[in-house]
């Protein structure tokens, strides 16, 4: 398919978002009936939530909380890692990865990831396996699922608990499985950005019932399911999910359908224009695996930065982000990443860059930005 790119010097160009969430009528009459209700919170909307992820994803158990950080969180301490335990985790991901395990005293392990779809490499995971791991945190990078084969015969053969950071991820599958349902647990975040929203929020999918039991109970201060209000069973936070937020989750379920396909036509409308571009790689996706794009991230050729192309796009008014700056380089992880080199994170680190993605972008949209960005690539 041939496109007519657009002049980008052309100033009545409208500014573009970066990211908006999808809200339709039924999203606005449902968080208008709990407003009106007085029933802002612990009311019927986060069970129905729940319900209608766990069906989707094939879990027993669905945990809504306040942000897909909480619900990583709640897994690590569910499962039972602390202080002396490490797990290994990837460098290029957000930093809610590593913070849940931070929060408990876990000792987080960088590793690398493949080129391609920018998920953990088995291979460099293995080599840094040692008596003190207890587990892999993976991360399905921008939607695109992890090569989770590898990693759960990895698992099994050294005994390690695999937790699903599929924050980014709702509707992805490796072969028939939804994401969320591997591993022994995973957990899905709301925000604005992401494939449904609540404003913000996240949730706990699992099929282990005592990991789910101690989800909910450390959500809500500690207390027991059926027990009486100022009663604890144990330490807790306040993780809770209003009753606007659930309600609203709810309905954008009730047409995800609808939302992965328009989240995939808007990718497959990006790559056909940007495809002929010299000096610039469109996302990779491996066979065997549905994709539920979180956002689209283009890989610029070796000997590009990413930075010098964002400045030339932000002044065609062409927003972008750099995802990811790698977490072993951050400041305050440096004390648990001395020494440790992870070649493939530190070069595409430098050369991915996301350009603005969601439902509202039309053809004509895409086209100004394939044009913006061809431009930049060919003067940085």
């Amino acid at each position: 398919m041939t496109h007519t790119l657009p002049d980008v010097r052309d100033v009545r160009l409208p500014p573009l978002q970066m990211a908006a969430a999808d809200i339709n009528d039924d999203d606005l009459r449902v968080v208008t009936e709990v407003l009106r209700s007085g029933r802002l919170a612990l009311g019927d909307w986060a069970g129905a939530f729940e319900q209608a992820v766990a069906d989707f994803v094939g879990v027993r158990h669905a945990v809504c909380v306040n942000s897909g950080t909480a619900a990583l969180h709640l897994i690590v301490r569910g499962l039972g890692l602390g202080p002396g335990d490490e797990v290994i985790v990837p460098s290029f991901t957000f930093a809610a990865s590593v913070n849940a395990l931070l929060y408990e005293g876990v000792t987080p392990v960088f590793a690398d990831i493949t080129p391609d779809t920018f998920n953990l490499d088995p291979a460099d995971v293995r080599v840094r396996i040692t008596a003190r791991t207890r587990a892999v945190m993976v991360v399905d990078v921008f939607g695109h699922p992890a090569p989770w084969d590898e990693l759960e015969a990895l698992a099994d053969e050294h005994g390690l608990l695999l937790i699903d950071d599929c924050c980014e991820a709702l509707g992805s599958f490796f072969g028939k499985r939804a994401l969320g349902s591997l591993g022994a647990a995973g957990a899905f975040a709301f925000y604005p950005n992401k494939q449904i929203t609540c404003g913000e929020g996240g949730m706990i999918v699992t099929n282990d019932d005592g990991l789910a039991r101690a989800a909910r109970s450390m959500a809500n201060q500690g207390r027991p399911a059926m027990g009486a209000w100022l009663e604890h069973e144990r330490l807790g936070f306040n993780y809770r999910l209003d009753e606007m937020s659930a309600a609203l989750g709810t309905s954008q379920m009730n047409r995800l359908d609808a939302l992965l396909a328009r989240r995939r036509e808007v990718a497959g409308q990006y790559t056909s224009c940007l495809s002929a571009i010299q000096d610039l790689r469109v996302p990779v996706t491996r066979p065997g695996v549905v994709v539920s794009p979180f956002v689209y991230v283009v890989t610029l050729a070796p000997g590009l930065h990413r930075d010098q192309v964002m400045t030339q796009l932000d002044r065609q008014g062409v927003p972008s982000r750099g995802y990811f700056a790698p977490l072993h380089q951050q400041a305050y992880l440096r004390a648990y990443a001395d020494g440790v080199h992870l070649p493939v994170t530190e070069d595409v680190a430098t050369r991915t860059v996301a350009l603005p993605f969601h439902h509202q972008l039309t053809v004509r949209d895409i086209e100004r930005v394939a044009a913006a960005l061809q431009a930049a690539v060919r003067v940085s």
